[in-house]
């Protein structure tokens, strides 16, 4: 959840039904555990030198969960406090990964635990800096910033790591970066909605890409054993500094009935997009699996669109065909 959209739903969002069915397969006896959580792959880097297939379909799905998460987070927060938005969103998402977690099974290190809690940390962090720059700066500075440094943090860790893409796989990781810049900065805002400085609104976009971008390289660095884990890690730590935070600061912690159910979804879809994410990352390439996923605005876009009728604009839409075309060449 980070942007608010001036709309109204009038059906549920289909990334709420892609969310739901990314947590059915992750086991379904021990074939199907060890198809997504495999024990006893090796870490060599020359088992990652292939082509992404399966990455790229749950790096998608994951962009589809984590797009319709912003988009019913940013009704919520219409009807709530963002306070109680958050925390109820980082709950339900805590309680959903424990159950799937228990019933993935895993055996995680206290490297893994550790992992997941930094990056937990590091990822609410970033979504402060995210919110406080679009709350009192522009969007057409901070959104783009946040998401494409997210993405250039991520992509250059896999490729310093030793990933080996490809060459239409790295020209489309590049058009994808293109894209979400596009996407996520085209928004129609007025001239004086800033009451940041132009350093303030970089600070804060170049913070929140830090905290994003760190969030899925600390996960990619688990080991496999782990299973859903490291996510949980990434949950409880977060729930609980919220919990301490917001009790010191006596800020709203619960979500008014109104608000409850887009909550619920925000929570279901961003838990299943960070559940796609560790498998993604555990099958392909962090350099391939990163632009995919942070192709996310793009669904929000779309749903604004279809859903609240909202104006995609010519250059947005632009960027939405670049998406697409950046995903046939990383898929090739």
């Amino acid at each position: 959840m980070a942007r608010t959209f001036a709309i109204s739903i009038k059906r549920m969002p289909v990334g709420l039904t892609a969310s739901l069915l990314a947590f059915a397969p992750l086991r379904l006896g021990s074939h199907w555990g060890s198809r997504w959580f495999p024990e006893n792959r090796s870490r060599d880097l020359r088992a990652k030198q292939y082509r992404p297939g399966m990455a790229i379909v749950l790096g998608l799905i994951a962009a589809i969960a984590w797009g319709t998460g912003d988009f019913t987070g940013g009704l919520a927060s219409r009807k709530a406090p963002e306070t109680a938005v958050v925390l109820g969103t980082e709950s339900v998402g805590l309680v959903l990964l424990l159950g799937c977690a228990f019933f993935v099974g895993g055996s995680p290190t206290a490297r893994d635990l550790t992992f997941g809690a930094v990056a937990g940390l590091l990822g609410v962090a970033g979504l402060v800096l995210l919110y406080r720059g679009l709350a009192q700066g522009r969007a057409s500075v901070v959104a783009p910033l946040s998401a494409v440094g997210a993405c250039i943090l991520q992509v250059t860790w896999g490729l310093a790591s030793g990933e080996a893409p490809g060459v239409l796989a790295l020209i489309g990781i590049v058009l994808a970066l293109v894209s979400i810049g596009v996407v996520a900065g085209s928004a129609a805002e007025p001239a004086d909605s800033s009451s940041l400085s132009r350093q303030q609104e970089i600070q804060c976009g170049l913070g929140a890409a830090v905290g994003f971008g760190l969030y899925l390289v600390l996960i990619s660095e688990t080991s496999h054993d782990a299973g859903l884990w490291t996510a949980v890690a990434a949950r409880t730590a977060p729930v609980v500094l919220l919990l301490v935070v917001l009790s010191i600061w006596r800020r709203p912690m619960t979500v008014p009935r109104a608000a409850f159910g887009w909550v619920t979804i925000s929570g279901v879809t961003d838990a299943g997009a960070n559940a796609l994410l560790v498998a993604a990352v555990r099958t392909g390439l962090l350099s391939v699996v990163a632009p995919v996923a942070n192709l996310f605005p793009a669904v929000t876009v779309i749903l604004a669109r279809a859903v609240g009728h909202e104006k995609i604009g010519r250059f947005r839409l632009a960027g939405l065909a670049m998406a697409v075309v950046s995903l046939v060449l990383i898929a090739l």
